[in-house]
């Protein structure tokens, strides 16, 4: 019984033995690469499965190898470059030991000593500009 299984959306990376995150180049040498082995002229397989093989591969090519419809594949498996950097929505992000991890979350966390100082720097040198400007009026008699 051979039955035609289509590559699932979760697995076209995986097809090509790719990372999420390869070129546009390393998808091409993976996608010749892996045609060549599995062509069902030239391989060693029987040709009911390589054909199914070259199919997965031909079909996950298609889809990393637009841009557009790899940014919607990458949309829908969850890979994005932006979900690395930001927190999702819904949830907290946690570490490993299942602590939160604040940074994430600018509004989520106190200000450190640092930044508490760069804020009273900041706080002090407005509080002069203004005191020296309306010393520098005053002195002028315009105020």
């Amino acid at each position: 019984m051979t039955s035609q299984r289509r590559a699932s959306p979760e697995n076209h990376y995986n097809t090509l033995g790719l990372a999420p995150g390869v070129s546009e180049i390393q998808i091409r040498r993976a996608y010749r690469e892996l045609s060549k082995r599995y062509h069902p002229d030239t391989t060693q397989l029987a040709p009911e499965s390589a054909t199914v093989r070259f199919q997965e591969i031909n079909e996950a090519y298609r889809i990393l190898s637009n841009p557009e419809r790899r940014a919607l594949y990458d949309l829908q498996i969850g890979y994005s470059r932006w979900n690395v950097v930001q927190a999702p929505p819904d949830e907290k992000p946690q570490d490993r030991t299942g602590a939160r991890l604040a940074y994430l979350d600018p509004t989520d966390r106190p200000l450190s000593a640092g930044e508490i100082f760069a804020l009273l720097l900041l706080g002090l040198t407005l509080l002069g500009s203004l005191a020296l400007a309306l010393l520098v009026a005053w002195l002028r008699g315009e105020g």
